[in-house]
C-alpha cells in the first residue's frame, strides 16, 4: 500500500455573498471542470461570455431573468431554497454572451463549466422537466434529479442535484471514474471524469462526511462539509454520510473523458447491493410541485 499524499479537496465558502465559492482548473490541479456560485441581490447581474466553453447554470433558490445571444428566459417559480423544490437549468454553448439578472430579493444560483469541442442548441430545463431516480435502499436510500445528465445534448458536462436524508449514506456502495475503459463492442464501461460536490444541509450547524480513497490506499481522507462547502474529486471512490438529524443536499458537476456517468464500483461492497430489503419511505424528498 501507498503513503497517501495529502490533498485539500474542501474548497470553504470565500465570504458570505456574491461570488461566494469559485474553483478552476488551475485551483483544482486537473483539466476539465470550472465551478462558481453567487449569492445576488435583487438586480444585481452576472455577464460574461462562454467562449470556448459550455457551461451549465444550476438555480438554487430565487429567481432571475437570462438574457443572451441564442435566447431570453425568466423563471417565475423558483424554489426558496434546495429543500423546497427542483432547480430549474439553463445549458449555453460556447461563444454564448450572457446576462443574469437577479430578480428576486436574493438569487443563489451555481455554475459549472468546461472546454467543449462542438456546438449544442441552448436549453433551458424546467423543474417538472427533471427525472427523479430513487436509488439505493434502506439507509442507503438518496434522491437523484438529473439536471444536465448524460444524452442532454452538450459536448461534455454532467450535472446532478441528489438528497440524503438524514443518517443515510449516498453515492454508497462507493464508486469511481477515474479510468476510461470499453468492453470489447467498444462501449464505455466507466468513464475519467472530474467531479465536485458542492453541499447544502438544511440546518446552519448541519454536516454531513465525506471520504475520497484509492484502493492502493495512495489517497484516503476523510472530511466533514458543511453548507456551501465543495469537495474535489480527481480520482477514487468517494461516498457521503449525512449526520444524523440533519439533511443533506449536493449538486454534482462532471466533466472529463465521456459525457457519461459510467462508473466502477468499489469490488469490496460489492456484496451490499442485493442486501437491502426495502427504500426509506422519506424518499423523495422533494417535487417540482413544491415550486408553486
Amino acid at each position: 500500500m501507498q503513503t497517501p499524499k495529502t490533498y485539500k479537496l474542501v474548497k470553504h465558502p470565500l465570504r458570505a455573498s456574491g461570488v461566494y465559492q469559485k474553483i478552476t482548473t488551475t485551483d483544482a490541479g486537473w483539466t476539465h471542470l470550472n465551478f462558481e456560485a453567487r449569492l445576488m441581490q435583487k438586480g444585481k447581474t452576472w455577464e460574461g461570455n462562454t467562449g470556448e466553453y459550455e457551461f451549465a447554470f444550476i438555480l438554487l433558490s430565487g429567481n432571475y431573468s437570462a438574457d443572451t445571444d441564442k435566447g431570453n428566459w425568466k423563471t417565475e417559480n423558483g424554489r426558496k431554497n434546495v429543500f423546497e423544490g427542483i432547480a430549474h437549468s439553463l445549458y449555453l454553448p460556447r461563444h454564448t454572451s450572457f446576462k443574469i439578472t437577479a430578480e428576486s430579493e436574493w438569487l443563489d444560483i451555481a455554475a459549472g463549466w468546461c472546454i467543449a469541442h462542438d456546438d449544442f442548441p441552448a436549453r433551458f430545463k424546467r423543474p417538472e422537466e427533471a427525472a427523479i431516480e430513487v436509488r439505493g435502499g434502506d439507509n442507503a436510500t438518496r434522491q437523484i434529479n438529473s439536471l444536465v445528465e448524460p444524452g442532454f445534448g452538450c459536448s461534455r458536462i454532467i450535472a446532478v442535484e441528489v438528497y440524503t436524508p438524514s443518517g443515510n449514506w449516498s453515492s454508497f456502495p462507493a464508486h469511481k471514474h477515474d479510468e476510461r475503459k470499453t468492453d470489447a463492442q467498444g462501449n464505455v464501461i466507466e468513464s475519467n471524469l472530474e467531479e465536485i460536490y458542492f453541499y447544502k444541509i438544511n440546518k446552519e450547524q448541519g454536516y454531513a462526511i465525506q471520504q475520497v480513497y484509492t484502493s492502493d490506499g495512495s489517497l484516503n481522507e476523510l472530511m466533514q462539509v458543511k453548507t456551501n462547502d465543495a469537495v474535489l474529486v480527481p480520482k477514487g471512490y468517494h461516498p457521503v454520510a449525512a449526520a444524523h438529524g440533519y439533511h443533506c443536499y449536493y449538486l454534482n458537476f462532471l466533466a472529463g473523458s465521456d459525457q457519461s456517468l459510467a462508473n466502477t464500483p468499489d469490488p469490496d461492497h460489492n456484496w451490499i447491493f442485493g442486501s437491502w430489503k426495502g427504500t426509506d419511505p422519506r424518499i423523495p424528498m422533494v417535487n417540482s410541485s413544491m415550486n408553486n
